[in-house]
């Protein structure tokens, strides 16, 4: 919340109960003035917004009730009176409510040593289209490409997440009621990117990146900002119909497709059920692991794992081309590949490496990875980041990453994180109980994922002598880490 917005809540919500006290020391007319200058002083630096309204029409019926008050009456607390104050306390705590669940909220400052550019990149695949009922479509998939850039003179930032990601936010989150210029509000967050610029005249690692399902597939601004200006560039896949939105160039928006969700969790059930029962009924690991290993092969999230890394796979094919020619022409480095992404995304990262030997180390950030893992083990650097689970939850990775990898494998844990933790939603949603994150300070949270896989990359990608990921376990007491090279424990 910014300063502004927050100085006049403080303000409509102390003055409906200080007011007769304070006209006893002040003239009315300064005291409109002063109160209204604050409000004046919003909306011209921060402008309006709709979230806050209700602070808005509380200001107006509280001057209003400045002007017509006469100091010389002592009122008595009659049940309209109090009725009315009653009146003014839910209005005040609910408007609160808002302003901070839909916060103008600063993303963090980028550290490295270059500013971002951005650029879409519009892919068709030769894979059959499986979601849409039209059996000769086949896969087409935007990309948004982060770049390193050290010549911004004279362009804009890009606005906060592109419209169609937005559109298909609010759609999820209010379930079609709300419409889309309710969360107008983020044209105001400051990024720092900027679209379009020159990319740097320079060779750049190239690190592939999936976000979660049924996300906004841009809305990771935090964590690929800053992995960008270390100096790499990263190409943000968008999976069609299962990210919440994507703009084509012929500007049609293609949307989550809920149908499809539905008919595949409704064959799943079976599958969760096992591995549910598994947990539950205390056997023992290796017999538990035979169960998740039969219920995971066909199971409809593994299905979406293998075509994300498809999707994955895609992308990667056509950066030649990109490299030959156009904007991106010698600017990466295509012999030092890396890949990552979130949630489930993170498993579709790990199942990509396995199935494309150009990808040299990959990152699974709070992801379960679902596929062929449970019957080989990774030949490449690869590192796990964990949210902070419960002991409750099902740990299908204790099994996946039963073999780990025959290279370095990194097995850490982010503690008092959530699942979102990862993502731009602590900033976006800064309430703990709504957005679902853990009790860690959001900056920080992302401050430490942010670190821990620019260091990983640094070493196993840039091949850096001085990266070194073990640092970081002593750096920061919220984060927990084992490294595995081969059999042994570092």
């Amino acid at each position: 919340m910014r300063i502004l917005e927050f100085v006049l809540l403080i303000v409509v919500t102390i003055l409906p109960f200080i007011k007769r006290q304070l006209l006893k020391k002040f003239a009315k007319k300064y005291l409109i003035f002063i109160v209204s200058f604050i409000a004046l002083l919003h909306l011209v630096i921060d402008g309006w917004r709709w979230q806050m309204f209700l602070v808005y029409l509380l200001f107006v019926i509280t001057l209003w009730r400045i002007y017509r008050i006469n100091i010389e009456e002592n009122p008595r607390p009659t049940f309209i009176r109090i009725f009315g104050y009653a009146i003014v306390l839910f209005t005040i705590v609910s408007m609160w409510f808002l302003p901070m669940l839909l916060a103008v909220f600063s993303l963090p400052e980028p550290t490295g040593n270059y500013e971002v550019g951005s650029k879409w990149m519009h892919i068709k695949t030769n894979q059959d289209e499986h979601i849409t009922r039209d059996s000769s479509d086949k896969r087409e998939l935007m990309v948004k490409v982060w770049y390193p850039t050290n010549n911004i003179s004279g362009i804009r930032r890009e606005p906060y997440v592109d419209e169609a990601n937005r559109i298909g936010f609010i759609n999820k989150y209010s379930l079609g009621i709300l419409p889309p210029f309710t969360i107008n509000y983020l044209d105001r967050i400051k990024t720092h990117v900027y679209p379009d610029a020159p990319i740097s005249k320079e060779t750049f690692p190239v690190l592939i990146f999936s976000p979660g399902y049924g996300s906004m597939s841009t809305g990771y601004y935090a964590l690929l900002t800053e992995i960008a200006s270390q100096g790499y560039i990263i190409v943000n896949v968008t999976h069609t119909y299962e990210s919440l939105g994507a703009t084509f160039p012929n500007g049609e928006k293609r949307f989550f497709d809920y149908t499809y969700q539905s008919k595949g969790d409704a064959t799943s059930m079976d599958h969760i059920m096992s591995i549910k029962h598994a947990f539950e009924k205390g056997v023992s690991f290796d017999q538990r692991h035979k169960i998740i290993r039969e219920a995971s092969k066909d199971y409809f999230v593994t299905k979406i794992v293998d075509r994300w890394s498809n999707d994955l796979i895609s992308v990667l094919n056509i950066l030649d081309d990109y490299n030959d020619k156009g904007f991106f022409q010698n600017r990466m480095d295509l012999n030092k590949i890396g890949i990552f992404g979130h949630s489930r995304g993170g498993g579709a990262a790990g199942h990509a490496m396995l199935k494309d030997t150009r990808i040299k180390a990959a990152v699974n950030i709070d992801g379960v990875q679902w596929g062929q893992i449970m019957d080989t083990v990774f030949q490449k650097p690869f590192l796990f980041i964990s949210a902070d689970w419960p002991a409750e939850h099902e740990d299908i990775n204790s099994h996946a990453y039963i073999n780990k990898s025959t290279d370095y494998f990194y097995e850490t844990k982010l503690l008092k994180s959530g699942h979102p933790n990862f993502m731009d939603i602590p900033l976006m949603i800064p309430i703990e109980s709504i957005a679902g994150t853990g009790s860690i300070d959001a900056k920080l949270g992302l401050k430490i994922t942010n670190e821990l896989v620019v260091e990983f990359f640094d070493k196993h990608i840039k091949n850096d002598p001085n990266a070194d990921v073990l640092k970081l376990k002593s750096k920061y007491e919220l984060l927990e880490m084992n490294i595995y090279k081969g059999d042994s424990i570092k």
